[in-house]
């Protein structure tokens, strides 16, 4: 289209006006008729590049984005952004808006304000970085013709010479032409593969990804000297959009920025706030009408959403779209909630056994029976007064539900089951690994891990300087001999060479850090036990209190109603603290600058989940282990302050109110902080930026009334923060369902209830409303694992204490066999029940009311074993306390030995790697063999061919005249040669 003559006018050195940029004419003040006449007659060049998927031309893709902010000071200067200057031009004709050139800007800058120093120096250092992107290879585009105010953005195209060079640098494994046959069943295995697709064919999603494959293509490292084992025919669609934005990132965190006299990547451009953002596109919409089919649009629909929840997950597109590492978080969260499912059934027969044998229990009948007339001691000084223990007959018939023989058998299944877990998820991993060509890793992963992190080469750069500074101090005096070091220095530093190759930050560097790590994490744990402290005092004196004012109806419930507060009070304490423990470690892994992305994200899980594990278990680990373990007795009881007695356990046992603690406080955290936050937060940010949205347009209605390009819609959606959160919630409560679940045999169905839930909830948060995040290839789960293991180990530990010390399983199974007079568990109640003479009372601590029950009390019982009063040692320690003892800690051996070598043993039979996808990596390394030996052969046939060609023109020179012998003679040395060249 040819351009209209009244812009003839603009100096020569703006005559360089491209026909998609006319609009920054009309900022100068021409008339904007025949513009405007111009562009509604022309084709819309947002439809034609896709609305932001492509660049202006509408053939080039964008592979990635950088954000920055800036200062628009005049008209002029919106002129020069959209003005081809000469040198860039000329340095790259592939760009359709480079950066501003210093000749215009010189030209123009009288009418300009001035701007401070600091925009000044990050426009500089965008002007030389992206120059190095040039010269690196890729394309770019600016963008600051947007309807977000004062952002400009950076559109980033990688050709295919670059993919093809960045591939084969990063050895990606690229499929090849040659396709080989799985392996499949055959006979019975075939016909039940056969009928359990049939079955679950309607909880199958709709994805080509997802099906069966038959075939499988041959993947070998990409190789720009072997292109010819690969299929090119679709260049466009040969490097999908996940694996260009990961080699578009590889090259933006290589390529360097020297201006600030050290090496600058991306992510030291980040943190200094050069550029505010960058990432990958989405691959279009995901809702609305006439969108465009893509792979987001299909998540969206057969993965992110609450109606496919009984439905598989689509792994392999999750892989495609968002990568290994995000694709392995997902498909282990789906390998854990599968194994929920038998974990939950299991679970619930052993809570169904519980109620129907309810009735049938001997001691919590014995509790019940009125006509025992069994009084018990007051539990509280002066003000509680004695009671009946047929009043706590609902908190025995409770207990029993959760403390009965089958719990023991759980607590055995719950420690199997981790171990088949973890062996079922590393043959999955192995699974995955074959499907998606990560056999061979370990280089490509060494490489990646060794890139420094921004802040580490921050800190390099200041020690560097320092002791540049104190050497120059040093030898002021002598100038001469330091100037060439130092100018040589200056020279190397300014030339872009990485500090980080030759400083590194040591111990010593990092020993304030480590401290104040150190330090950190134990005043955080000390918190913690200072707050369950707190809630312990509030529980006695709320105890206290509530005896003194209820009816006596009331008195009844006030264990429950105490017990139940206490609880709420350290889910809210848990849910804060989680959030602050949170920022604290990631604050204690920055201050210590670990080197890269690797060591710091394993810092900070560790950090995060020392802290959290202590925040949420304490309290649970209180009520298990140290509850009713040091009371006193009667007469001597131990205080807290000289004036709080320590709390006791129910008649029935601590694991009633251990059960209450753990349900509510796991209920708590799931529904409150995993889901409410989840979706609460998302969707208050969400209507706060379209408050924000609505208000822009009442001011320039024109200008948003213009569809938004992908780019900017995207920046408005949330940065990715990494997947340490999603893994930490989970882990968190896989110890909920493993290390107390003798307690609280329905923690899997919560669980499993929670994922199904969680899962769509995840999908729901990557697809709508995160940023898409660069595709990180990775083989495992890393540490996680590690921690998973750990925390399956500790629970064998944990529910062997729990059975053994917190319930009554030991004490019945001691009664039963060595003091029941006929082999029954009647009498096991008094048995438990010590007796104390209430003359025995100390002075003051005596019931305010003896006569509360409507007669004199001369004996109540209480719970321990002690000698009687009328014995010689009264109140002393009773033989059958020492016999308990020794077969509670003979049980946690046997317990813990016996599970440990079943888990072990379980780990053993089962392989890690599945014998069909051992077959398969044998079967491909092999064809690959065969592969180049195929290509060698027909190399040294095609040599053989030339070389009988040449044996012929030889023979036919020796035939003819000696002058055409000696010129072909001379073609002849040219046949030689042309084998060689080619």
């Amino acid at each position: 289209m040819r351009v209209n003559k009244k812009y003839s006018c603009l100096p020569a050195e703006e005559k360089g006006i491209h026909i998609i940029n006319i609009r920054a004419i009309e900022d100068i003040g021409y008339d904007q008729h025949e513009s405007t006449l111009l562009n509604s007659l022309s084709k819309n060049p947002d439809a034609d590049c896709k609305y932001g998927l492509y660049f202006r031309d509408g053939k080039r893709k964008v592979d990635y984005i950088l954000v920055y902010h800036y200062k628009k000071s005049s008209a002029g200067r919106a002129l020069t952004r959209r003005v081809h200057h000469n040198d860039s031009s000329a340095r790259s004709t592939k760009q359709d808006q480079p950066l501003p050139g210093k000749g215009v800007q010189l030209e123009m800058g009288e009418s300009e304000p001035h701007v401070d120093y600091h925009e000044d120096d990050k426009r500089f250092r965008r002007e030389e970085y992206e120059g190095n992107l040039v010269e690196a290879g890729l394309e770019l585009e600016r963008d600051e013709d947007t309807k977000i105010h004062g952002v400009g953005f950076v559109k980033i195209h990688a050709p295919w010479n670059v993919l093809c060079r960045e591939a084969e640098f990063l050895k990606l494994k690229m499929p090849t032409k040659k396709m080989y046959q799985i392996n499949q069943t055959h006979g019975l295995l075939k016909k039940i593969n056969s009928v359990i697709q049939k079955i679950t064919e309607p909880i199958q999603p709709k994805v080509a990804e997802h099906k069966p494959q038959m075939v499988k293509r041959l993947s070998y490292p990409f190789s720009r000297e072997k292109q010819h084992l690969f299929d090119l025919s679709d260049r466009d669609s040969f490097f999908d959009s996940k694996t260009r934005s990961t080699i578009v990132y590889e090259i933006l965190k290589r390529t360097t920025c020297t201006k600030a006299k050290y090496s600058m990547g991306i992510t030291s451009l980040l943190a200094n706030g050069v550029y505010s953002a960058a990432y990958p596109l989405h691959d279009g919409d995901y809702e609305g009408e006439n969108v465009e089919p893509n792979d987001r649009k299909l998540l969206c629909e057969e993965w992110a959403s609450y109606g496919v929840f009984y439905k598989y997950q689509p792994i392999d597109l999750v892989r495609k779209y968002f990568g290994e590492k995000i694709g392995l978080y997902f498909a282990w969260l789906g390998v854990y909630t599968q194994m929920l499912i038998p974990a939950s059934i299991v679970g619930i027969i052993v809570f169904l056994y519980g109620c129907a044998t309810v009735d049938e229990n001997i001691p919590s009948m014995e509790m019940c029976d009125q006509r025992n007339n069994i009084t018990m001691c007051p539990l509280c000084d002066r003000t509680c007064s004695y009671w009946k223990m047929s009043s706590a007959c609902a908190t025995a018939r409770a207990s029993h539900l959760f403390d009965n023989p089958a719990t023991v058998f759980f607590s055995v299944f719950m420690a199997l089951w981790a171990a088949t877990f973890m062996e079922h998820w590393k043959r999955k991993q192995m699974r995955l690994n074959y499907r998606w060509d990560l056999t061979g890793f370990e280089e490509e992963e060494e490489a990646v891990k060794d890139h420094p992190r921004a802040e580490y080469e921050a800190k390099v750069l200041e020690k560097s300087l320092r002791k540049e500074h104190k050497h120059k101090e040093k030898h002021r005096y002598f100038p001469e001999e330091t100037a060439n070091k130092w100018r040589q220095r200056v020279k190397t530093v300014m030339a872009g060479v990485k500090l980080t190759d030759k400083e590194k930050l040591t111990w010593k560097d990092r020993f304030p850090a480590y401290l104040t790590n150190f330090v950190g994490i134990i005043f955080m744990v000390g918190l913690t036990f200072a707050i369950v402290f707190g809630v312990i005092i509030y529980r006695i004196s709320t105890a206290a209190a509530l005896a003194i004012s209820s009816t006596p109806s009331g008195r009844s419930s006030v264990r429950v109603t105490v017990t139940a507060t206490a609880v709420i009070i350290n889910l809210v304490v848990i849910i804060i603290l989680d959030e602050v423990y949170g920022c604290i470690a990631r604050w204690l892994t920055q201050i210590e600058v670990p080197k890269t992305d690797k060591n710091f994200e394993e810092r900070l899980i560790f950090k995060a989940f020392l802290l959290k594990f202590v925040n949420a278990y304490t309290p649970i680990f209180y009520v298990a282990f140290f509850k009713g373990r040091f009371v006193g007795r009667p007469g001597d009881y131990v205080y807290i302050f000289h004036s709080f007695r320590m709390e006791e356990c129910a008649p029935g046992g601590c694991l009633m109110e251990l059960c209450i603690q753990l349900s509510i406080i796991m209920l708590g955290k799931q529904l409150i902080q995993n889901n409410l936050f989840e979706i609460g937060i998302p969707k208050m940010k969400k209507f706060i930026r379209y408050m924000k949205l609505k208000r822009r347009r009442s001011l320039d209605h024109e200008e948003h009334m213009k569809k938004k390009q992908r780019y900017e819609v995207d920046y408005n959606l949330e940065p990715f923060a990494g997947l340490t959160p999603e893994y930490m919630e989970m882990i968190i409560q896989f110890g909920f369902v493993t290390l107390f679940v003798a307690s609280f045999p329905l923690a899997p169905l919560f669980a499993l209830l929670n994922n199904i839930i969680e899962i769509r909830l995840d999908a729901k948060k990557f697809v709508t409303e995160l940023r898409r995040p660069v595709a990180v290839r990775a083989k495992d789960i890393g540490i996680w694992y590690n921690i998973l293991r750990g925390i399956g180990k500790l629970a064998v530990i944990i529910n062997a204490f729990v059975i053994s010390f917190t319930s009554d399983f030991i004490p019945r199974l001691v009664y039963l066999y060595m003091y029941s007079e006929n082999g029954t568990m009647h009498g096991f109640v008094n048995h438990t029940l010590s007796s104390f003479n209430v003359s025995d009372f100390q002075a003051g601590t005596a019931p305010n009311d003896p006569m509360d029950l409507g007669y004199e009390v001369q004996i109540c019982r209480y719970k321990d074993y002690r000698e009687p009063p009328w014995s010689e040692n009264k109140y002393d320690i009773s033989k059958d306390f020492w016999a308990v003892l020794a077969a509670r800690l003979a049980f946690v051996i046997v317990f813990q030995n016996l599970v440990m070598f079943m888990s072990d043993f379980v780990d053993w039979i089962i392989p890690d790697i599945p014998k069909d996808i051992s077959q398969q990596i044998h079967k491909e390394k092999v064809l690959m063999v065969e592969v180049f030996m195929r290509e060698e052969q027909g190399k040294l046939q095609m040599l053989e061919t030339w070389k009988d060609k040449d044996k012929k023109k030889g023979e036919n020179c020796n035939n003819h005249s000696p002058r055409l012998s000696r010129s072909h003679c001379g073609s002849l040395s040219s046949c030689h040669s042309y084998p060689l060249d080619v």
